[in-house]
């Protein structure tokens, strides 16, 4: 007798699985991708800008105390990549070391793109702010300086429709930024040092409007106990070239960037500087072998270790420094 092919097995599989009452399997159209348990809405509009929003919140019943939450910029780039990281890790906490499940709220604004330049370039940059060229010919000019009012959405109009939608736990707020977005969560800590507990800033662009940050950062010094957890990173490849790069021909421009910027510098001084603040702890970690743009995904590893470890640790409130 001779063998039975490959095909021929699968054809005879197939067809014992009919008699056998195995429901076969039909193909189904296409359809969009979705993001596991999260939901999508928009705030805003009229005279106010438009962000979109959105909310993942983990299965399962919520603790007594309300699910804690992270809160993230540029949301359009960071949700799929957070989501991932909370159901793989914090749904292993034996593994991962992250103490509990929690709720990601992801901030963006009405694009397929990753990022609105124009909206980011508004929202996350101190005050007073100033004007420039579009990004690309015909846009709209870029305005800076609306990090005041953002802070106002996030810690009122948002957080109030989040708390509509599922129970949070006031006390273990986290909040994320990249680069703009992490100058943004330094201009908050500042400002709303009370809105969150934990506060991370990866590459932030401190060096941003002759540091028109800074002005914030002395009243914060200059005002009462503080407390708040922050974690400071950047990238190794934001001091110096990546080896991809310095073959590049304008590698000496690129390089003469990352010199004026000064982000990993300026990102230790920041850690060390808010570390003598009462009631503050912070730290800085310099994550190797990465640049400004591929940071990311280690950079928020970094950031859910950090708020939502296990155990629990808080800042020092009775610390009497």
């Amino acid at each position: 007798m001779m063998p039975l092919s490959r095909r021929a097995v699968l054809q005879l599989s197939a067809g014992a699985g009919l008699l056998l009452g195995t429901p076969a399997r039909t193909a189904s159209a296409d359809g969009p991708a979705v993001l596991s348990r999260a939901v999508q809405f928009d705030l805003g509009g009229d005279e106010r800008p438009l962000r979109r929003v959105t909310l993942y919140v983990p299965p399962g019943e919520a603790p007594a105390t309300g699910w804690p939450v992270l809160t993230l910029l540029d949301g359009n780039a960071l949700i799929g990549t957070a989501i991932d990281i909370e159901r793989v890790q914090a749904a292993y906490p034996s593994g991962s070391g992250i103490g509990s499940r929690f709720a990601i709220v992801a901030i963006g604004y009405p694009t397929d793109d990753a990022y609105d330049g124009v909206g980011r370039s508004r929202d996350y940059t101190p005050p007073p702010g100033r004007t420039y060229p579009p990004y690309k010919p015909g846009g709209p000019e870029l305005q800076t300086g609306g990090a005041a009012a953002f802070l106002e959405f996030v810690t009122t109009e948002l957080r109030g429709e989040i708390e509509r939608r599922c129970p949070i736990d006031r006390s273990r707020q986290a909040l994320f930024g990249h680069s703009f977005g992490g100058l943004f969560v330094l201009y908050a800590l500042a400002n709303a040092p009370g809105a969150f507990s934990s506060w991370i800033a990866a590459s932030p662009s401190i060096y941003w409007e002759d540091g028109s940050l800074l002005s914030s950062i002395d009243a914060f010094e200059k005002g009462p106990r503080a407390c708040a957890r922050v974690l400071l990173l950047a990238a190794a490849y934001e001091a110096e070239l990546a080896p991809f790069q310095r073959d590049f021909p304008d590698r000496e421009q690129r390089l003469a960037h990352l010199r004026a910027t000064g982000i990993v510098d300026r990102a230790r001084d920041m850690a060390e500087r808010l570390s003598h603040h009462p009631g503050v702890v912070s730290t800085f970690r310099l994550i190797p072998g990465r640049t400004h743009m591929n940071v990311l995904p280690e950079a928020l590893n970094e950031a859910v270790a950090f708020a939502f470890a296990s155990p629990l640790v808080t800042c020092k409130a009775d610390d009497p420094k």
